[in-house]
């Protein structure tokens, strides 16, 4: 790594690859260190994080399906002063880029998070409107274009750093959601978050039958065609930059979503299997871009786009 220049530059947030991991994926700082060098990768998105702790949604959290999986997991985590206290020391320390992800239940649970990230100069946080498997905040706020116009409005009035909206695929007009966050201050824009989804489990015993339900997000492979199309049609409809996720577990996945108008790209569902992944399509870019004779990852991108 390093013989090309991979670096994107949205203005407040430099990265040294377009290759990130997404929320949810990763951890809150190095628990991939076993797998990878996590300081190779243009960022890592944290788990998300709450003004609480919590402790998730009880009963199944996992229900694998073809091409993917389904999570209800229910944004498990430490709180936003266990992070500050224990996970932001690491990731200052070790030197690893990253991206804080948080979410709430209220306007004044976002806005509480915004307001610590600005006080211990995170640089960079992603807004999660848009997680379909807790009972309340999230995806209330991410399919209404005018409460997520006042909720990302609240969050910019806190924070000046890098503010990026994670939107939900589960709207029929997800650009009027992208001019709401644009008009509202937002800096960047990533998707697409899962879909809502249910698996069945069916199991027979004579004729006694036994069923059980996840319902929750949909992530991974199978997701891959909507991700692009939402990324497509954002792109259409805003002058944000785009950070694309969904489906993503090689380069040419990433190829395409540069293609149809991201920036950078995130990869989720596919961490689980293949942990260090992230790291070699970074790898798999750089050899890429020069085997093709592109300049950089700028010109490549440039050329996807025509």
């Amino acid at each position: 790594m390093g013989r090309i220049d991979l670096s994107v530059d949205f203005g407040k947030l430099k990265l040294k690859n377009p290759i990130m991991t997404a929320s949810g994926t990763y951890g809150y700082c190095d628990e991939f260190n076993a797998f990878l060098d996590v300081k190779n990768l243009g960022a890592i998105i944290t788990k998300g994080i709450t003004p609480e702790i919590r402790p998730g949604n009880e009963g199944k959290r996992i229900f694998e399906t073809y091409g993917g999986m389904i999570n209800r997991i229910g944004l498990e985590n430490i709180g936003i002063e266990a992070f500050i206290s224990r996970k932001l020391p690491l990731l200052k320390e070790k030197e690893i880029n990253f991206v804080l992800n948080i979410a709430g239940k209220s306007v004044e649970d976002y806005t509480y998070l915004a307001k610590k990230a600005e006080n211990h100069n995170i640089a960079a946080i992603e807004v999660n409107v848009s997680c379909p498997n807790v009972k309340s905040g999230c995806l209330e706020f991410g399919t209404d274009k005018n409460c997520l116009y006042n909720l990302i409005s609240a969050i910019r009035k806190e924070y000046s750093g890098f503010l990026i909206v994670k939107l939900t695929p589960n709207v029929t007009n997800i650009e009027e959601l992208a001019l709401a966050v644009q008009n509202a201050g937002a800096d960047c824009i990533s998707a697409i978050n899962t879909l809502k989804g249910l698996g069945v489990e069916l199991n027979f015993n004579g004729t006694k039958i036994t069923k059980s339900l996840v319902q929750g997000g949909l992530s991974g492979k199978c997701i891959k065609p909507v991700a692009l199309s939402m990324v497509k049609r954002i792109k259409e409809a805003s002058n944000l930059p785009i950070i694309g996720l969904g489906g993503i577990s090689n380069l040419q996945d990433m190829l395409e979503f540069v293609s149809v108008g991201a920036d950078a790209v995130q990869i989720g569902t596919e961490n689980f299997t293949n942990p260090d992944i992230a790291e070699k399509m970074v790898d798999d870019l750089t050899e890429f871009i020069e085997k093709q004779g592109f300049r950089d990852f700028n010109h490549l991108k440039e050329e996807l786009r025509k």
